[in-house]
């Protein structure tokens, strides 16, 4: 019997390869990324659990659901590290997911304070998922320090415009001995297929879904590329041809007319 294939993380297992950001969030992106789109794994900033406020994302998420609390808003590993602890006082775990952003404009991570908090909050047991710029060295600091999974950033956040880092991404996949997460840029369900194709071991998705026309029917799409590019991944990939063409049908057994012409018409 074929072994169940399933996502790892901090010794948990999903069945789920697409996990939902909910920067964007509402409740029809919730029902629909839990209903539709499978997520088991929603990340929440901490500022939408705190109580007193006019919405509180907890509320709207189901139970069952594992819930990845972001360091958003973090500018330094000492910010970074005061907000998961704080997350998981309030109840939300032991999961994290370490966003470290001084740069306003690009809202890339810092990579380097990045590596600073994972290695403090692993020791302290949270289940650290670090987002990063994809970069080799990097990410050899981050598994070295403790990490469960790598989300490197495909494109610029809320951009939509895909795998702009795709070969970056790529050496991460053949050379980390963690999971690759695609996060941040991925904008429609045929960049995550194609990010999964790569080898990613999950894929997160949040503007992509929450502007679409129709949030449920994105949300289906981008479960369905999910499974596809990771069934695709596992199956092997056919050969590449540097030049030409190979056919998949046989070139003998031609009829022959009178001039002897081949009719291109095969037997």
């Amino acid at each position: 019997m074929k072994k169940e294939d399933m996502l790892v993380l901090g010794g948990q297992e999903f069945h789920s390869r697409f996990i939902l950001g909910s920067g964007k969030y509402s409740l029809d992106l919730i029902q629909a990324a839990v209903e539709h789109a499978g997520a088991q794994i929603i990340t929440l900033a901490l500022r939408r659990a705190n109580a007193g406020g006019t919405a509180n994302i907890l509320d709207y998420i189901p139970d069952g659901v594992t819930l990845l609390p972001n360091t958003s808003g973090a500018r330094t590993a000492d910010e970074a590290v005061r907000i998961a602890r704080l997350a998981r006082e309030v109840g939300c775990g032991n999961f994290v997911k370490i966003e470290i952003m001084r740069d306003s404009k690009y809202l890339l991570p810092d990579n380097y304070e990045t590596v600073k908090a994972t290695e403090i909050l692993a020791r302290e047991g949270f289940i650290v998922m670090p987002y990063m710029y994809p970069d080799l060295n990097i990410a050899r600091d981050l598994y070295h320090a403790g990490a469960a999974s790598v989300m490197p950033l495909a494109a610029p956040i809320g951009s939509n415009k895909g795998l702009c880092t795709k070969e970056f991404i790529q050496i991460l996949i053949d050379e980390i001995d963690l999971p690759i997460i695609v996060d941040a840029g991925i904008g429609c369900p045929s960049q995550a297929c194609e990010a999964m194709e790569m080898g990613a071991a999950a894929v997160m998705a949040n503007t992509g879904i929450a502007t679409a026309g129709d949030i449920p029917a994105m949300a289906e799409a981008f479960k369905q590329a999910v499974e596809a590019g990771r069934t695709a991944y596992l199956a092997g990939t056919g050969r590449v041809l540097e030049r030409g063409g190979s056919a998949s049908s046989p070139l003998t057994g031609y009829i022959q007319d009178g001039s002897n012409r081949s009719t291109g018409m095969a037997e």
